[in-house]
């Protein structure tokens, strides 16, 4: 900062004290960076280390060695998350810690069963615990005396989320060691079990065990929210939650079938009437999951429909996957029964029709999330009824192919709209211009992957003289006509986008990947350096010149990174050794991360343009190249 006479003061300069509570409030990558400047910010990064309440790192997969000095003792850390991709069962006297009360370990896949035990016997006081992926890699394994270790030991534990397999535990085990959880349970997520073992525990809190040493009938009394993933959603299991569950509010059941159901291992119209008997349920979702096997609740129809909501009339989200035989009664009658229903989900709604919505405006119109992905008959009416719902923030029509040009007129009317998903409608080039000014000046999400009729001229209608964007995540993937011109229009619109998907585009090539690796946002930052995902898989025009520009420093805050594999294998490899914080994938997978929100909001921090730990291991790289690189950008933008 300047003085009076025009001279330069240092920020280093200020007290240690002062530069000590700045510090403390940044988050950890930023503190990294800052410390990475010179000696005085080294020495207090240091020192605030041994302090800091909070220790986030999910953008990378960090190391031991690399987190080793970032983890020193410190009796104040009270929330700590991390992705443990690159780490082990040596890593765990560094993570845990008695002092914490949330922590959250993404990942798991090479620790065993003993990150479950040492939880319980060092973080006596947690109060949310999220684990995932654990031992799931071949070799590792966890044992019922992990689980009851951990559960017996958090005895303060409010949220507990286990994202991963449970359900070969023996069940009369597992029903006992669950006993052991603590009576402040608030919030339970489990990634895999069976419903039978669901139904029996919760059985117990209505005193129907069958065992002589029946445990007390106190399981989970307190708990609010319950999510669970099963082989099969069943009546009885239905039964077991509404009466076991007294305090539940949230609830949310998915199952994925690998083969057809019968009829005792189904939900049928008995299970939904048996939903919400204590009246306290204000989100529901039941969904099937067509992982393994294409298959509907073929036992529930409108009457079902009917009976349940009775008894949920204060429902204020509800999501429904797979009811087959649900038609626009049923559905008609959740949007004119729940008056606070705020968001309204339906996947595979194979029966829904734009009827549904032909007299929306009876009803409280207080929609502000809604999501019809695979209803194959939704047409522009319904789009035309759902938009008097001026609220609505997030807009989900995925693979409703019927929806064309008419429907886009409609949304362009949302003035709220943030997140608008399009994939596999018959919009073109002409219908997109409907979405200015007023849905492109505040949309931060828009997705019109196998949009077949888009080519070249859609970026020029979405973004050309366009002076506000708010666009952080762009889906552009499977488009025929789309070619390096659209990318090079899109670069110079110079808006600050985040997230890039361009997978499957024939037309992408080289120009593209160079275009965007010299991007500036605005004068004062690097080249490419608002990137953090950039999905080039299966690109046709992609050759060697492109890896060269996927190194450092371009796109320095890309963390994700898709591309084809099968080609160019050497370089895919090399790139993924010079880059260790760089999640690249070849086989085609869809990028992301867990744990950002895509719904409503986004997990946006900020971040220096190259982190200290990666500037450190290329400060070998040859400038001259990189400055003729930068040269041969400037001709061709």
């Amino acid at each position: 900062m300047a003085d009076g006479d025009g001279s330069v003061e240092s920020l280093d300069l200020l007290p240690s004290a002062v530069l000590a509570t700045i510090m403390t409030n940044l988050d950890l990558p930023s503190i990294c960076s800052l410390a990475s400047t010179c000696r005085t910010f080294h020495s207090c990064a240091s020192q605030i280390l041994n302090f800091l309440p909070t220790f986030h790192l999910l953008e990378i997969s960090p190391t031991v060695e690399f987190l080793r000095p970032l983890l020193p003792p410190n009796p104040f850390l009270r929330s700590l998350k991390v992705d443990c991709g690159q780490l082990d069962d040596s890593a765990i006297r560094l993570l845990l810690k008695p002092s914490l009360h949330e922590l959250c370990l993404h990942n798991c896949a090479d620790f065993s069963g003993k990150l479950l035990s040492e939880i319980g016997g060092c973080c006596k006081d947690l109060r949310s615990l999220y684990l995932s992926s654990v031992a799931e890699k071949r070799g590792r394994a966890i044992h019922i005396a992990d689980l009851e270790e951990l559960l017996s030991g958090c005895t303060q534990l409010e949220a507990l989320t286990l994202m991963f397999d449970v359900s070969f535990f023996l069940r009369q085990n597992f029903a006992r060691v669950w006993a052991m959880a603590s009576e402040k349970l608030t919030s339970l997520e489990i990634g895999c079990i069976y419903s039978v073992t669901v139904t029996e525990l919760l059985s117990q809190n209505l005193g129907v065990g069958n065992s002589m040493n029946r445990i007390v009938p106190s399981m989970w009394p307190n708990i609010e929210k319950l999510c669970l993933s099963v082989d099969y959603i069943t009546d009885a299991m239905v039964g077991a939650i509404s009466k076991g569950l007294i305090s539940l509010t949230h609830l949310e059941l998915q199952d994925a079938p690998i083969i057809e159901p019968r009829f005792s291992f189904d939900l049928t119209n008995v299970g939904l009437q048996q939903i919400n008997q204590l009246s306290k349920l204000r989100h529901l979702s039941l969904v099937r999951s067509q992982e393994f096997l294409v298959s509907y609740f073929r036992r529930v129809n409108d009457l079902g429909i009917l009976l349940m909501v009775d008894g949920c009339a204060d429902l204020e989200s509800i999501c429904l996957g797979g009811f087959c035989r649900v038609t626009d009664t049923g559905f008609r009658t959740i949007l004119h029964t729940f008056s606070n229903l705020n968001k309204l989900r339906v996947f595979h709604g194979i029966q829904l029709t734009h009827l549904v919505f032909h007299d929306i405006s009876a009803t409280s119109l207080s929609l502000k999330h809604v999501s019809l992905r695979w209803c194959s008959l939704l047409t522009n009416d319904a789009v035309k009824n759902l938009s008097l719902n001026k609220d609505l923030s997030y807009l989900d029509l995925r693979d409703c192919r019927s929806l064309r040009d008419e429907a886009l007129r409609a949304i362009g009317t949302i003035p709220k709209l943030k997140t608008l998903l399009l994939d596999g409608s018959d919009i073109s080039d002409a219908g997109l211009s409907h979405l200015r000014p007023l849905i492109m000046s505040s949309l931060v999400s828009l997705s019109v992957r196998c949009c077949k009729k888009l080519t070249d001229k859609s970026i020029t209608v979405l973004f050309d003289g366009l002076s506000k964007i708010e666009l952080h995540v762009l889906d552009l993937s499977n488009l025929p006509y789309l070619s390096d011109a659209a990318i090079l229009q899109l670069t110079r619109s110079k808006f600050a986008i985040s997230e890039l998907r361009l997978r499957q585009c024939p037309l992408i090539g080289d120009v593209s990947v160079m275009a965007l690796a010299s991007m500036q946002v605005n004068e004062d930052q690097r080249h490419g350096s608002s990137l953090r995902l950039l999905d080039l898989y299966n690109c046709g025009g992609l050759t060697q010149l492109s890896f060269k520009w996927l190194k450092n420093p371009y796109f320095p805050r890309m963390r994700w990174l898709g591309v084809t594999g099968s080609l160019h294998r050497d370089l895919v490899d090399a790139l993924a050794r010079s880059r260790p914080f760089l999640h690249v994938a070849c086989h085609g997978e869809e990028l992301g991360a867990d744990h950002w929100d895509s719904s409503d909001s986004f997990y946006m921090h900020h971040y220096d343009e190259v982190d200290e730990f990666e500037q450190w291991l290329f400060d070998g790289e040859d400038d001259d190249d990189i400055a003729d690189d930068e040269n041969d950008a400037e001709l061709i933008i």
